[in-house]
């Protein structure tokens, strides 16, 4: 298995390390898909507690939308609401070019889960992304008495270890950062929604601890460029899709 970032040797194919090379590759294919069926065979059988959707704190914070929601947002909105809603753990991909609302899908996520008592976290890949993703729900959430941190490289040792204490405790509902959010220190009292952006841009590692993290935690993951698998794997029915 090679590392990211690092070169392949080149074996010619009249060799027999080629060959050997492919059929270790198609081995570990086979089994990367067969952990990720049972993965979501599992969360399909498990229940989880169901979120009020009709909440007098999230219908205010949805009036409070400056835009008129165009028809594929509208709907997308409404598909998130019905599966939060219910009793099987959420995990849709909403898919959408740029400019296309996916943020205000997620921040009607975000604010479902915390008008219910619990917690919401939004992972992007980068630490500008994280950063822009922060300013937007601070800018959306200033007239509630929603608590957002961010957590990344931009805040010294000190600071992140109080945000981290502040999640701990509660004291913070929602939290945007980077792969620092994976880290094991960590903690959340409860949380009740994950938002994934362009999942396919994090390393094979983060993936892992995502799919460790996803077990029981309603998650929408947005892209604006939807990499064959996971597009395939929504096609199929493994995973619900909003376009």
């Amino acid at each position: 298995r090679w590392e990211e970032g690092s070169f392949p040797r080149i074996s010619s194919i009249r060799g027999t390390a080629w060959e050997n090379t492919r059929s270790k590759l198609q081995k570990e294919i086979e089994k990367v898909a067969t952990q990720i069926l049972e993965l979501y065979a599992a969360r399909s059988v498990e229940k989880t507690e169901s979120m009020k959707t009709d909440t007098a704190m999230y219908r205010e914070f949805s009036s409070q939308f400056q835009y008129k929601e165009t028809k594929d947002q509208a709907a997308s909105i409404i598909e998130l609401e019905k599966d939060l809603a219910s009793t099987e753990i959420t995990d849709r991909l909403l898919c959408g070019d740029v400019g296309f609302g996916k943020t205000e899908v997620a921040m009607r996520g975000c604010m479902i889960a915390v008008s219910n008592g619990k917690q919401a976290a939004i992972l992007a890949p980068t630490t500008v992304l994280a950063f822009q993703h922060f300013k937007t729900l601070e800018e959306r959430f200033s007239k509630t008495p929603v608590k957002i941190e961010m957590l990344s490289r931009f805040y010294s040792a000190a600071k992140q270890k109080e945000v981290l204490k502040d999640l701990k405790e509660s004291k913070i509902d929602i939290i945007v950062g980077t792969h620092r959010l994976l880290s094991k220190d960590v903690e959340f009292t409860d949380l009740g929604f994950l938002v994934v952006d362009e999942e396919h841009r994090f390393g094979v590692a983060h993936k892992e601890r995502i799919k460790e993290i996803k077990k029981g935690v309603a998650t929408l993951s947005m892209t604006a460029t939807p990499i064959p698998r996971t597009l395939q794997m929504s096609l199929l029915g493994i995973r619900n899709v909003s376009f």
